[in-house]
């Protein structure tokens, strides 16, 4: 994963990212051409601000030694009063637009990661952490929302007033405008300077809160195997570690970042100093009036402040860059192939034929799991796949639902290819069991209906009875209506018999058992298993099992070893044979004298 984030940081294409970014926001270009026009006129509007008071300036040092012309004066500071208003107007509008539309961005972006994630390949989260891609969800989008609304109005608003700053300038004074602008060159120098040194610190921070969130999810979930090997130590040096390069980071680019306000300050008190200096001189020779001098101390300060949001704005654009990289480049990642036209098979009908034929798979080109793998099984078999760790088990599952395509051979149902039918009429065939049980936070109720509709309490109730779990559940203050989320008290087992009571109200033609008894006791295991014999009635079932003793009324054994069938049999026929099954299953009964 390291790896992955370093050629992501070096792959960074700072113009590339933000094109992506305004290319998905295409639609609400119009709006945000809008917002810009707008801070454009309200710039502009400032700007003309201290052409007006040069001249208020020079109708009262005139008025001082006859008299003020009030009436002037007043009209004046009304055109003033109200350009300064229109301003803020603009302002305002620009401000709730740009508000409005990074939002709805957000929003938009977060649909797309949202969907995008259930179009990825299994093979993609086998190489990504979850937090990594939750990091991308939340963080990365906030930030791109955020900084690309912040930078935009920013750099616009101050390319408007630097320019227009330098028109005004000239326009009212040439040689003052050439003094403010020479002792500003130095500004213009430190900043370029400055984004270039900060960039790559903005993307290590964007990246390395990937790194965090990835470790914070990872140890949070597994919290108890921490807690059971001692590893909180470890953990927090890990932890501490990541936490570490990201507060580096963070501080440098900070840092970089808060350098331009200082150095902008210094910049504009040299103008000053500069045009008080050089000014004095050309109204002592009677050049320019003390009005201009005024207009100039307002131009000043109006041509390098853009200088200082320019940096904030590029540091914003900077920070929008990395976050959009990383959210698009989640966004390209190779989808699962599209899948038209195929056949649609309808579960009421199959009759639950399955053939494996001469299956090759790897999850890499250069390590092949499953190497020539074939069987042939028959509607309604209950069909039990045992075998070492490693032999690739679980592996035949994962062909069998298509959550990865197979390098060679052919899986078919019902001699249709699974090749020519859809990932999701697959899944809508198969009723899986997994080891990893998965409660969500809802009811008991809603944890056993998932996804499915018009299911009678009578029928949850029955079901539940029958796995076992209906006294438990009455003991509850709220009965079915109990309320499950992640600190729930369930043990393994309750939640292993709700995830099996799950299966049973979700009536489907295949079902698969993927160590389904393994957090069980021997007791609850009884129960189950006679619940899982009715589970299976009429209908072909794929179980996956270390407990051998769970298998023995299997229609069929399949024994895996090194990615292919090496026995296959009956119980009884793969005992008498006493071959690698007779030893795998003796050796869970061994008992030393």
């Amino acid at each position: 994963m390291h790896n992955r984030i370093n050629n992501i940081e070096k792959s960074n294409d700072f113009k590339g990212s933000l094109i992506k970014a305004l290319s998905f926001n295409k639609k609400y270009i119009p709006f945000i051409v809008t917002a810009l026009i707008l801070s454009m006129l309200s710039s502009i509007l400032t700007i003309i601000g201290p052409d007006k008071l040069k001249e208020i300036t020079n109708i009262i040092t005139l008025g001082l030694m006859t008299k003020i012309d009030t009436n002037k004066v007043n009209k004046i500071a009304t055109l003033l009063l109200v350009i300064y208003i229109l301003s803020f107007i603009f302002n305002y509008i620009q401000g709730f637009i740009m508000a409005t539309v990074t939002n709805k961005f957000s929003k938009d972006l977060r649909s797309s990661i949202s969907n995008k994630i259930n179009k990825l390949p299994l093979s993609y989260f086998d190489s990504t952490t979850i937090g990594d891609v939750l990091s991308r969800v939340t963080n990365d989008v906030d930030t791109l929302g955020h900084n690309l609304n912040q930078s935009l109005i920013t750099l616009i608003s101050a390319l408007t007033t630097f320019i227009g700053s330098i028109v005004m300038m000239f326009y009212t004074n040439g040689i003052l405008a050439i003094t403010a602008i020479l002792s500003s060159i130095i500004g213009f120098v430190l900043m370029v300077i400055i984004i270039k040194k900060s960039q790559k610190y903005f993307i290590n921070v964007q990246n390395e809160l990937g790194e965090v969130n990835g470790h914070i999810e990872e140890v949070f979930s597994g919290q108890n195997i921490v807690k059971v090997y001692n590893a909180t130590d470890e953990m927090i040096d890990k932890f501490d570690e990541l936490n570490d390069k990201l507060f580096e980071d963070s501080r440098k680019s900070q840092f970089y970042s808060g350098l331009m306000h200082p150095i902008m300050g210094f910049i504009g008190n040299f103008g000053y100093i500069a045009v008080c200096i050089v000014g004095a001189l050309l109204v002592l020779k009677g050049n320019i009036s003390f009005g201009v001098i005024v207009a100039f101390m307002i131009y000043v300060r109006l041509f390098t402040s853009p200088l200082s949001q320019f940096a904030q704005g590029m540091s914003s654009l900077q920070s929008a860059s990395a976050a959009s990289e990383r959210v698009f480049k989640f966004l390209s990642e190779e989808e699962m192939s599209k899948e038209n036209n195929f056949t649609k098979l309808n579960k009421k009908d199959v009759k639950g034929n399955v053939e494996f034929k001469n299956v090759k798979f790897g999850y890499s080109k250069d390590k092949i799991i499953i190497k020539d793998f074939s069987a042939s099984i028959k509607p309604g078999q209950r069909i039990a796949i045992v075998g070492p760790t490693g032999a690739g088990k679980t592996t035949i599952v994962n062909l069998l639902m298509k959550f990865y395509n197979i390098d060679s051979g052919d899986i078919k149902i019902d001699n249709i290819s699974i090749n020519n039918i859809t990932r999701e009429n697959i899944h809508d065939l198969f009723t899986m069991v997994l080891q990893d049980t998965w409660i969500f936070n809802g009811t008991i109720k809603d944890n056993i209906v998932y996804n499915k509709k018009n299911v009678s309490d009578k029928k949850i109730k029955e079901v539940c009875n029958l796995v076992g779990l209906d006294h438990y559940i009455k003991t509850l203050p709220n009965g079915y209506n109990t309320v499950l989320g992640d600190n729930d008290n369930l043990s393994s087992g309750q939640k292993q018999l709700l995830t099996i009571a799950r299966a049973m109200i979700d009536d489907k033609p295949f079902i698969i058992l993927d160590e389904a008894t393994s957090n069980i006791d021997t007791r609850t295991e009884k129960i189950v298993i006679s619940a899982m014999n009715k589970l299976t009635k009429n209908k072909t079932s794929f179980i996956i099992a270390h407990r051998l003793s769970t298998i023995k009324n299997a229609d069929l054994i399949l024994v895996m070893g090194k990615g292919n069938i090496v026995e296959q049999g009956t119980h009884e026929e793969l005992i008498n044979k006493n071959g690698f099954y007779a030893e795998l299953y003796n050796s869970q009964f061994q008992t030393s004298n």
